[in-house]
């Protein structure tokens, strides 16, 4: 089966050091795949790529088998990739209703009103904010914003979702509220996802497969079972022992 997005030996060099070193990644149809790694390992970088904001100096990115980037050029814009991403800071617009910031992107799309009416409130009711569809953003707490954040991404039935890393400014109860919210959301929908954390909780939580990401490398893709039998290195050793812990966060 053609993966959903492949990354294919990908380099990026920026600020004279290599961000990405032979990047090879793949994505299933269906599959939410965490990528785990600390702080400037490049996880975050990786999903610009795939989403077309920047351009890999060598190598390739495919979504559904179509290169849409390579050799250090954009093929296919960001636009045209049909990924939704939700970003750490959501990026939600701030002058816009709830109702608004999901059709925003179903308008642009060129969904039809009713249509687009009839997924809003479908997604709406689904994340339990039916009832502040008129609100906005800045009258929301900081869960409900997370809860319209994926929401929105949800709402355009993309081919992908990428998830930067959107727990992190949460308090811990809250975040494993919704850390369940988003594991149940992406299972109902069969939403293939890639999910980006620096959490070995939310890693295991959500992740069918778990890449591990050091430097810009990556050090060994599996599931959570075989990470734990069979750990490649000392850092996804040092990893998984801080999950044992407790503390990863």
């Amino acid at each position: 089966m053609i993966p959903r997005i492949a990354l294919e030996d990908v380099w990026l060099r920026q600020a004279g050091a290599e961000v990405l070193s032979g990047l090879s990644l793949d994505v299933a149809e269906g599959e939410v795949l965490a990528v785990l790694g600390p702080s400037a390992a490049g996880k975050t970088t990786a999903l610009r790529v795939m989403l077309g904001l920047v351009a890999p100096g060598r190598g390739a990115v495919r979504l559904r088998g179509e290169v849409v980037s390579a050799g250090g050029r954009i093929l296919r814009p960001p636009e045209e990739r049909n990924l939704a991403v939700v970003f750490q800071d959501l990026a939600l617009w701030p002058h816009l209703t709830v109702q608004g910031n999901l059709a925003f992107g179903l308008a642009a799309r060129g969904v039809g009103r009713a249509e687009r009416e009839a997924r809003i409130a479908a997604v709406l009711g689904r994340v339990g904010l039916a009832a502040r569809a008129r609100r906005r953003p800045g009258e929301l707490s900081g869960g409900e914003r997370q809860r319209v954040a994926i929401a929105r991404a949800l709402v355009l039935e993309p081919d992908a979702v990428l998830l930067d890393e959107p727990l992190t400014n949460l308090d811990v109860g809250l975040r494993g509220e919704l850390l369940g919210l988003f594991a149940e959301l992406l299972r109902e929908r069969r939403a293939t996802a890639v999910y980006v954390t620096h959490d070995p909780r939310e890693a295991a939580r959500l992740g069918d497969r778990i890449a591990v990401l050091e430097r810009g490398r990556i050090v060994q893709v599996g599931t959570f079972d075989a990470l734990r039998a069979s750990p490649a290195t000392a850092f996804v050793r040092a990893v998984l022992e801080e999950l044992a812990r407790g503390t990863g966060g």
